[in-house]
């Protein structure tokens, strides 16, 4: 199949085949033929390896809302169940835990050498509400990825997964896939998955696959301070909601005055009212510095989230072509190198032309076995390249995320300065001077120190 006369002399050049090639630096013809924006350089037709989709057009392929349906089904065992909403195919549909596991597993039978993104862990006992808004997230995440990748976005599965409103949607999901075999046995260019790969394949596996790993550990140090940027904006919501309670609880007080202080009870009843005027305004503050922690969660947040679980399933990938084709590819060889032994044994032997030839039929199954695993390990290389090219596709959100945090800051500050402004005249109604003259607060010296 390989033109080789010798499975082991050509099996041995991709044995030791173990990292990612990096994309071209300029993108040329796409798989899937798309228009092409004004700014793309053209680049000459003809190597299906390379991609030319930009992270617009991944994005318009699809959204997908996953939303918690409040009630739970079921007699005994209580499970949560989802609506799960397609732009797309106009549909809504309800699913299951478990669905999205069926689904997933049947993306992998058909798509192995694939980025197929992981799924949040199903807790069985103690599932909070905290945990199950997470794990929302974390599919609504999952079900977008695949939505906008090329190949799952033009799969019968995805669309019997979005679409289907019957109650058996996992048994449909099995069928779609029986009997089809993966995307080896499907693609037409996977007998010639070799021609096109680049003769520094190697190199260029190692040296993007390195990139990749730091980026994934940058970006995740990244998303661990946003997270926390975002809780301290909610928590300081909460704080300043408290604050003005507690001045609305004093503005309410109905102790008496002692006889003593009757003098001041004019100055104590202003003080009173006036506090209790100022909640308003601090609930208000709370208000707002709470919206400012809750845009952030969903624009800033869930974004990284979204990039992360893209690594996160190259990373994956990335282990399954070393643990699995390449894995097997180098098993096999060791089998041929034994059974070739056997047979120089049984020659020197003379052993009966019967089982002499029955070595020489399982030499050749297993020729053909190394062959064709040697193809899926070259095909496997060839995936890998085009998801390394997605993943560069996907950079340029780091933009929409920056974005989106420094807006959210922009504006989050900008509402509360103005409520802090209105706030403040408001505060000259606290200080009564001799005769119940009203006198503002003096301004504090630069160093902030009291003149007393």
């Amino acid at each position: 199949l390989l033109g080789s006369s010798d499975p082991l002399a050509s099996a041995s050049q991709s044995a030791g085949i173990v990292d990612l090639p990096t994309p071209q630096a300029i993108e040329p013809q796409a798989i899937v033929q798309q228009a092409a924006a004004p700014s793309r350089m053209q680049m000459p037709q003809g190597n299906p390896l390379l991609l030319s989709h930009t992270l617009q057009e991944l994005l318009a392929r699809d959204t997908v809302q996953v939303e918690l349906i409040p009630e739970k089904k079921g007699l005994f065992l209580k499970h949560v169940e989802y609506e799960v909403s397609s732009q797309r195919f106009k549909s809504s549909v309800y699913r299951r835990y478990n669905d999205f596991v069926v689904f997933q597993e049947m993306l992998l039978h058909k798509f192995p050498y694939r980025m197929v993104p992981a799924l949040p862990p199903k807790r069985m006992l103690g599932a909070d509400r905290e945990f199950i808004e997470a794990r929302r997230r974390a599919l609504k995440r999952f079900v977008n990825l695949v939505a906008r990748h090329p190949l799952f976005s033009e799969d019968v599965v995805l669309k019997l997964f979005l679409s289907f409103s019957g109650s058996d949607v996992q048994n449909k999901l099995k069928e779609s896939a029986q009997c089809v075999g993966d995307e080896f046995m499907n693609c037409k260019l996977a007998t010639r998955a070799k021609d096109f790969l680049p003769a520094d394949i190697q190199a260029q596996f190692a040296i993007s696959r390195e990139l990749i790993r730091n980026i994934y550990n940058s970006f995740h140090k990244l998303r661990d301070r946003a997270e926390r940027i975002a809780s301290r904006a909610i928590d300081n919501a909460a704080d300043l909601l408290i604050f003005g309670k507690e001045l609305s609880a004093i503005g309410s007080d109905t102790t008496p005055l002692p006889s003593w202080a009757a003098l001041n009870s004019s100055t104590w009843g202003s003080l009173k009212q006036a506090l209790k005027g100022l909640s308003v305004e601090f609930a208000l503050l709370a208000d707002k510095a709470a919206q400012q922690g809750k845009q952030e969660e969903n624009d800033v947040v869930e974004k990284l989230n979204l990039f992360l679980d893209l690594l996160q399933s190259y990373k994956d990938l990335c282990e399954r072509h070393e643990k699995g084709v390449l894995h097997k590819h180098q098993r096999a060889l060791h089998k041929y190198s034994l059974m070739k032994r056997q047979m120089m044994s049984a020659a020197a032997q003379n052993r009966e032309p019967e089982s002499v030839e029955q070595l020489e039929s399982r030499i050749v199954e297993q020729e053909n076995a190394i062959q064709t695993m040697e193809l899926r390990n070259y095909f496997s290389l060839y995936c890998l390249h085009q998801e390394t090219q997605l993943i560069h596709v996907y950079l340029p959100l780091t933009s929409h995320i920056l974005r989106a945090f420094v807006n959210s800051q922009i504006q989050g500050h900008k509402e509360m300065s103005k409520v802090w402004n209105d706030l403040r005249p408001k505060l000259s109604c606290l200080f009564a001077g001799p005769h119940s003259a009203l006198t503002p607060p003096c301004s504090p010296p630069e160093d902030g120190l009291c003149p007393h």
